[in-house]
């Protein structure tokens, strides 16, 4: 949940960040060029009082006052060309420099410069140009007009370039980027606490959950941090746990209960049968059936118990060397798979694992049961035990005739078997209490297809002490 939080927070931290950025970028930039403008604009106010009373056209004849304004104006300009690297020039209503520097600039017949001109004719300064950002070269173009008598005798003109103002600009977009780029670590760090905060509950609560669906059913939420909702579902999760695990313990005590006060009028009714079979014709069919249904229905009661039994009891964890135990089972098994024509074979190297010895030696007997009574004459049951990375892996495979893909989705349940092996002996129950005994100390057992033919039976228990309950 975490991965999927985390960007959509990012996101709208970043869209937040650009909504805001990109409307002071463009502030800035344009308080850059107003700046810029203002000053050529007072550049072109002092240019034009100086030019005022030069004269009124250029085939007027100069005094010396005129000339010496003149040649003032000149030194003006060319100084403030040589010192800015801004071209300016004062131009009459015919296009006629009165002064301008550099020498060599004159007004052009089109383009901007020639707008700003026409636009100060009209006794108007030219229009605020055209915002320039860092990656344009434009220029900036002032005209401002030079007013006597009332009337427009001349033009002062500025063409200014724009590297230091796009420098000054691509600096304060800079600044910009790195307060948000500081921003948006700082955000992103905030992000990743509140997601912690938020979801560490969850975590805990799914890592719980997990718990008590493989049996650990002590398994609780620690009830702290996180928000008041998820604090509150915490809790309400273990009252819930809570009530599970009241019911799961009634019903194992009524089993256990119910399997123990049955056995004895069962065993009672059993030895009357015997005794009336006494009476009876050795080759009686209805006392012989009677007396099978019997064992069959002890067979089931001792089952329950032990089921309930398996459920209900603490596992003895430790460090058992699987391959020398599920090698003693083999061999314990050996007998009976020679009387029934099937080949047992195992491949059981040293590998170590944390489990219950007796739990997992009885699970072992459950599945290799199980696979010695489906498989046929003259085929095999291969058991091989093997380890990777935090778990170690007993694998039954046998021969026998398999199960369907539905089959496998049921198989385990309590009192369920195939419907196609209905004819042999069994209640039902071995493979549940297999997952019993393996879920009280953290393993789990899984079934699947084998080829050609048969059951592949994967009991796996974990190399390391599982977490206890109460760290949760």
């Amino acid at each position: 949940m975490r991965t999927r939080l985390l960007p959509l927070l990012i996101v709208l931290l970043a869209a937040v960040l650009l909504a805001l950025g990109i409307p002071l970028a463009v502030s800035v930039a344009g308080a850059q060029q107003q700046k810029v403008v203002v000053d050529r604009i007072d550049d072109t106010a002092r240019f034009a009082a100086l030019a005022q009373y030069v004269t009124d056209s250029p085939t007027t004849s100069r005094s010396a006052d005129t000339d010496e304004r003149l040649q003032t104006l000149s030194r003006e300009l060319t100084s403030y060309y040589d010192v800015y690297g801004i071209r300016a020039g004062v131009f009459y209503r015919t296009d006629t420099p009165m002064a301008h520097a550099p020498a060599q600039w004159f007004l052009p017949q089109e383009g901007e410069l020639r707008d700003a001109f026409e636009e100060a004719l009209l006794s108007r300064r030219s229009h605020d140009p055209q915002q320039v950002w860092p990656w344009q070269r434009g220029r900036l173009v002032v005209a401002s007009p030079v007013i006597r008598d009332g009337d427009v005798v001349a033009v002062v003109v500025t063409d200014s370039p724009t590297g230091m103002m796009r420098s000054r600009i691509l600096h304060g977009w800079l600044t910009i980027v790195a307060g948000e780029s500081a921003a948006m670590l700082l955000a992103v760090g905030a992000a990743l606490r509140l997601t912690g905060w938020v979801l560490r509950p969850v975590r805990v609560l799914d890592a719980t959950t997990h718990d008590i669906a493989t049996g650990r059913l002590k398994s609780r939420v620690a009830a702290a941090g996180g928000p008041p909702e998820l604090r509150r579902l915490a809790r309400s999760f273990n009252e819930m746990a809570d009530n599970v695990e009241d019911v799961l313990e009634q019903q194992r005590a009524f089993v256990a209960d119910a399997s123990h006060q049955l056995r004895n009028p069962l065993s009672a009714l059993l030895l009357r049968i015997e005794l009336l079979a006494l009476e009876l014709p050795e080759d009686n069919e209805e006392i012989a059936s009677v007396r099978t249904e019997g064992k069959r229905l002890a067979s089931v009661l001792d089952d329950l118990l032990d089921l309930a039994l398996a459920e209900h009891a603490e596992a003895d964890l430790g460090i058992v060397d699987i391959g020398a135990l599920t090698a003693d089972r083999v061999a314990s098994w050996t007998p009976v798979a020679d009387a029934a024509g099937v080949r047992l074979v195992g491949d059981c190297p040293p590998v170590t694992a944390w489990a219950d010895p007796v739990a997992l030696s009885s699970a072992l007997d459950a599945v290799i049961d199980n696979a010695l009574k489906f498989t046929p004459d003259g085929e095999l049951v291969e058991v091989r035990v093997a380890s990777e990375g935090g778990t170690s892996t007993i694998v039954v495979s046998d021969l026998g005739p398999g199960l369907t893909d539905d089959e496998l989705a049921r198989v385990g349940d309590r009192f369920w078997r195939s419907a196609h092996h209905q004819n042999i002996k069994g209640s039902g129950l071995g493979l549940s209490i297999c997952r019993a005994l393996l879920a009280a100390g953290g393993g789990s057992i899984d079934y699947g297809h084998h080829e050609p033919h048969g059951l592949t039976v994967t009991v796996t228990v974990p190399r390391t002490a599982p977490v206890p309950a109460t760290a949760t």
